[in-house]
């Protein structure tokens, strides 16, 4: 170590070495005039190296370092100390920066929506005149982890939303002596709404959740990449069986739901306002309409392809690994019960609005 005038100079090696002998120095040696740090006649420099290096920068801010051989260089930047006396603070975007980046995230995301949505359906009317590039039996096997698994949770349910909607409508229309109106409410309410919207959620977080995370899963494992390189569509062999199943259960879990909450309301009008269960069914299908009924089963349609789409959307775009796969399963489910609501929302002021 050499001082001259404002420079002080390192000869040698700054290793682990060397640097406890010059931090003795550094006691004896007066360094308030000091303004540069000459590294020319370094010829070795390791981690610790790096640190007094460091530390030098910190105690002595307005110094320079001057004469860096490219060898001491790159190990400074190996090792991410560095001489970068112009140090950039990060800049924090504005109000229109973060809006603009939004709007592009946006549309993005709705560009890679719809071309999956493209794949999606034109794979689906191909696959149902070619099966080629499909498992064989997958679409069965799917209607009965979709459909024929999920018929009690949707049963029970739709029997128990029928039973409290009568109870609370029962109570009011007594009072006007309205108690067959009960049938009216019961099996609008059911088939035009609660149905449909009741089946959709409960789908969205049994079966949506399990196509997100079982193709998150596939593509943390590369499973999704192994498909393609099999020349295996991975929309074909695994999205388009899904969609399938689903496109065919839910019109027919949705009708379930209807019976069935209608039935719960038939049991309270029965027994607490004494409607015959003849005449309350009689009421029933006098009300509902050919109409009504196709609306409902449209929407339960419309309702599966957005749980399916969603579902895949979020599963292919996983980041991450099993971290991941939680992320984007719960995102999935929320998302599908957003735009569950949304399009039922839609569907409402387009048919029922006068």
């Amino acid at each position: 170590m050499i001082i001259s005038e404002s420079t002080l100079s390192f000869e040698g090696a700054l290793n682990k070495e060397s640097i406890p002998d010059i931090m003795k120095e550094f006691v004896k040696v007066p360094l308030s005039g000091i303004r540069n740090f000459d590294l020319k006649l370094v010829d070795e420099i390791d981690s610790s190296g790096v640190v007094f290096i460091d530390y030098l920068r910190t105690r002595f801010p307005d110094a320079s370092f001057e004469n860096i051989s490219p060898e001491v260089e790159h190990t400074l930047n190996a090792f991410q100390g560095g001489l970068k006396d112009d140090i950039k603070q990060p800049v924090i975007p504005g109000y229109f920066e973060r809006t603009g980046e939004l709007i592009f995230q946006t549309l993005q995301q709705s560009r890679k929506v719809m071309y999956l949505l493209s794949d999606i359906l034109y794979w689906s009317v191909v696959g149902i005149f070619n099966h080629k590039g499909q498992r064989k039996d997958s679409v069965i096997q799917q209607m009965l982890l979709i459909g024929i698994d999920a018929i009690p949770i949707i049963a029970l349910l739709s029997f128990i939303l029928g039973l409290i909607l009568a109870l609370q409508s029962a109570a009011q229309l007594h009072q006007f002596g309205a108690d067959i109106y009960l049938a009216d409410l019961i099996s609008v309410t059911m088939v035009s709404e609660m149905g449909p919207i009741l089946t959709a959620i409960m789908v969205s977080g049994r079966s949506g959740s399990a196509i997100a995370s079982e193709i998150a899963t596939m593509t943390v494992t590369e499973e999704i990449d192994a498909l393609k390189m099999m020349a295996l569509n991975p929309i074909r062999f695994v999205v388009v069986p899904k969609f399938h199943a689903m496109t065919i259960c839910m019109p027919l879990l949705v009708t379930l739901s209807m019976f069935v909450g209608i039935l719960g309301g038939a049991i309270i009008g029965f027994y607490y306002l004494d409607i015959a269960p003849g005449l309350f069914w009689s009421r029933v299908f006098s009300v509902i309409s050919f109409r009504d009924f196709s609306i409902a089963l449209g929407k339960s349609i419309v309702f599966s392809w957005v749980i399916v789409i969603i579902g895949v959307y979020y599963g292919l775009n996983v980041k991450g690994g099993a971290e991941g796969v939680g992320k984007v399963t719960t995102a999935s489910v929320v998302a599908s019960i957003f735009w569950i609501i949304v399009l039922d929302a839609v569907n409402s002021m387009i048919f029922y609005y006068n």
